[in-house]
């Protein structure tokens, strides 16, 4: 039997039902208007200063300092003139396909804390910012028509280090000296830039890094030749312009990857130890077949460099030291899981140097764990659960957690903080306290953080704080127009029992003018998968789950297994075998809202995208007497077609798993649609390859199956800008057309 246990975090602040009713419905109109209307410049991400006594932001096209003790903040000056100063890149031929968690800083702070690198339309520019207010003085570094990219200050302050066409450079500040320290760069050999899919799939989003000595670099190099070409086309054209993309799909070579070590200033005396003719490579084993190499960079001695290596599939994890000189390597842990390893940022070493701290799964003790590692390869030791580390100094572990103190709640997303060394059953304190989802960047040293607060009630507020949790400013207001002008429909987060005996999460939304004595027909909205959580305290304000809910929606979400935020073993049920566990689950989840006794059981839809659109296709076609429309975007229909690092991770090799891929293939089930269909789909999809909604239709029109599509002319996952109001406006027309009777539509 299906209980609701909880039905909490409703809009108690709606003031009256007067006020309610001056409210504005939030129509398709009203949320296209909303997302594009004029607004104050919002201030930018912040960028702390070395002692974390101030931080850089962009307002605008202004460059600001907050001043922490005082909390205020200055402009800096305008960044119009340095942007035009730089020389505008030629226009490519083709389309680069770059991955969108390429990481590149902007602004850089110098260890003086007087002085800030700037990247500007493709140029460097050095900003001296002891000056009067709005009047900092600046010189341009570079002026090439060649996009300088992924600049890195050296730690002494005196160099930077960037990437051009491929290969890496250095830059003495003071004299503005050039030195190219690689060759042979080019778009299939990228000296210390990764490829498309290790940042998408391993958040690698740069793949060189400073020696702490500031005399040397290492970086990775990946050679992509023998990745595989898709061989996308833009058809806008009165001619095709063919523009291929290196991605490889489950079971294909990934990019041979291997490790570099470089002088800075470019001298190769081959009688010093220490310096090398060129690039010194260490082998780090055959990453085409067999490894990937998820992290990398520099041991605080300086005198090695560490490596985090796993086997294909990803359940195999080794922490490698090698020796600069030498190049001998030694293994300082190693872990096994029986299913996958979630690697979770980058390991903080602290500042003895010679321990670091690093947040692994322990289904064991629950979720995830922060452990203490020692290189000399001695007893790790636990810490505490975290979900992810934030900030660690010589006393302190600053982390976000949803399993300690008042939290206790997948939903919630809180600051604690740890003794180092304490043991784990006094040692957490909860730093922010208010339900909901709080997002930190915090200050080197540990000292002050700014905290994003949102929950299901409150839009995003951002606040000034020291380590203790204290709060001193407001650094970005919440925007409460929202609340004011619209009559957002309260969403009531529930649990209940779903398959398996499991408890889940499900997120609903009432429809507008709601009557319990009525039946009203459902939008499931879905994701699913891995890696994503869907259901938690944090603000939507104006979506699209409000416009449906205004045209008399239920609008309904659950958080199958697969799904992060409740430990590894939610998530490993999914292993090997994509779709069942959280179809499963999903149709728990209507039998439970059914159960509400307001849902019409014969008009239930779901929509999806990405993920979401594979998990769209895989409700229609096994369950079609329970899910009767579905609006699939961009799907997965077949896990061979999908990348190798995501699709190995969970469904392991296909010459392994044949079975299983052939199982969880969608074509093959196109005679199953009962329902009404809707694919949408961009045709130059650089994640989810448009060749999955080609082997869909082909085998929905073989099997005389009728359906609907929408193709888009973008180059990139999601329909995005003036195309996206299309996009949404056939989505609502869709469900209407097929959720919707007649008799309703006219009344």
């Amino acid at each position: 039997m299906f209980t609701k246990i909880t039905q909490t975090l409703f809009f108690v602040a709606f003031l009256t039902m007067t006020a309610l009713a001056e409210r504005k419905p939030v129509t398709l109109q009203a949320f296209n208007d909303w997302r594009v209307r004029p607004r104050p410049e919002a201030p930018g991400e912040p960028v702390w200063s070395p002692d974390g006594k101030m931080f850089l932001y962009r307002q605008g096209r202004q460059l600001m300092v907050y001043d922490v003790a005082g909390t205020r903040a200055h402009d800096v000056l305008g960044l119009d003139a340095l942007d035009a100063a730089a020389i505008p890149a030629p226009r490519r031929e083709r389309f680069d396909w770059e991955n969108r968690r390429v990481d590149e800083q902007t602004f850089q702070w110098a260890p003086s804390g007087r002085e800030v690198l700037y990247l500007g339309n493709g140029d460097l520019f050095w900003i001296n910012l002891q000056a009067t207010r709005n009047e900092a003085k600046w010189r341009q570094l570079t002026k090439t028509p060649a996009q300088e990219r992924d600049p890195k200050l050296s730690p002494d302050g005196k160099q930077a280090a960037f990437l051009r066409d491929w290969d890496l450079y250095t830059l003495d500040i003071a004299s503005g000296k050039e030195t190219r320290i690689t060759t042979g760069g080019t778009d299939t050999l990228r000296n210390g830039a990764p490829d498309w899919v290790y940042p998408e799939e391993l958040d690698l989003g740069s793949a060189y890094w400073w020696s702490p000595d500031s005399r040397n670099l290492a970086y990775l190099q990946f050679d992509t030749s023998g990745e595989p070409l898709y061989p996308h086309s833009d058809l806008r054209g009165s001619r095709a312009v063919y523009e291929p993309q290196r991605y490889p799909q489950a079971g294909d070579n990934n990019a041979s990857v291997r490790l570099g070590i470089v002088s800075a200033d470019g001298a190769s005396p081959t009688t010093s130890p220490t310096k090398w003719l060129n690039t010194k490579w260490i082998d780090l084993g055959d990453t085409v077949h067999d490894y990937l190499i998820p992290r990398a960079g520099w041991v605080p001695d300086g005198k090695q460099i560490y490596v985090v290596r796993t086997n294909r599939v990803q359940n195999d994890l080794e922490f490698l030291l090698f020796d600069k000189d030498s190049g001998r390597r030694r293994t300082v842990y190693q872990e096994k899981d029986p299913y996958w390893i979630n690697i979770v940022g980058s390991p903080r070493f602290l500042k003895n140097g010679t321990e670091f701290l690093w947040t692994v799964d322990n289904e064991e003790e629950g979720g995830q764990w922060i452990y203490r590692y020692p290189l000399d390869g001695s007893a790790a030791k636990q810490l505490v659960p975290g979900n992810s580390i934030v900030c660690a100094n010589e006393d302190s572990v600053y982390f976000m957690s949803s399993t300690l103190g008042a939290a206790l709640s997948p939903l919630e997303r809180r600051l604690y903080r740890a003794k180092i060394g304490a043991t784990p059953d006094s040692a957490e304190q909860e730093i922010t306290r208010e339900a909901g989802t709080h997002r930190i960047s915090m200050a080197p040293g540990c000292g002050h953080f700014l905290d994003t607060y949102s929950s299901l009630t409150s839009p995003p507020e951002t606040t000034l704080h020291s380590a203790d949790g204290k709060e001193s400013a407001i650094f970005r207001p919440a925007d409460r127009k929202v609340i004011e002008d619209f009559d957002l429909r309260p969403t009531e987060i529930v649990t209940f029992q779903g398959a398996e005996s499991e408890r889940l999460y499900g997120r609903l939304i009432r429809p507008a003018g709601f009557d319990p004595r009525k039946k009203y027909p459902v939008i499931v909205q879905v994701y699913g998968g891995p890696h994503a959580q869907s259901v938690r305290n944090v603000w939507s304000g104006v979506t699209m789950d409000q416009v449906f809910a205004h045209n008399g929606f239920v609008v309904w979400e659950v958080d199958n297994r697969g799904t992060t935020g409740r430990g590894h073993r939610f998530e490993m049920q999914v292993n090997r075998n994509l779709g069942a566990a959280e179809l499963a689950d999903q149709v728990a989840g209507i039998k439970y809202l059914i159960s509400l006794g307001f849902v019409d059981p014969t008009r239930i839809g779901v929509n999806g995208w990405s993920y979401g659109g594979f998990m769209t296709l895989n409700m229609l076609l096994n369950v079609p007497d329970v899910f009767h429309a579905g609006f699939a975007g961009a799907p997965v229909t077949n896990w061979l077609n999908y990348d190798t690092i995501y699709t190995e991770r969970y469904m392991g090799l296909p010459q392994d798993n044949r079975e299983a891929y052939a199982r969880t293939a969608l074509p093959a089930k196109a005679d199953k649609l009962q329902g009404r269909l809707m694919i949408a789909h961009n045709l130059e999809d650089d994640n989810v390859l448009f060749q999955n909604t080609v082997q869909m239709i082909e085998a929905l029109e073989q099997a005389g199956k009728q359906f609907e599509l929408s193709l888009y002319t973008q180059k990139t996952h999601g329909v995005g800008g003036v195309e996206s109001r299309q996009l949404n406006a056939t989505m609502l027309d869709f469900f209407v057309r097929s959720l919707v009777p007649e008799t309703s539509k006219s009344k």
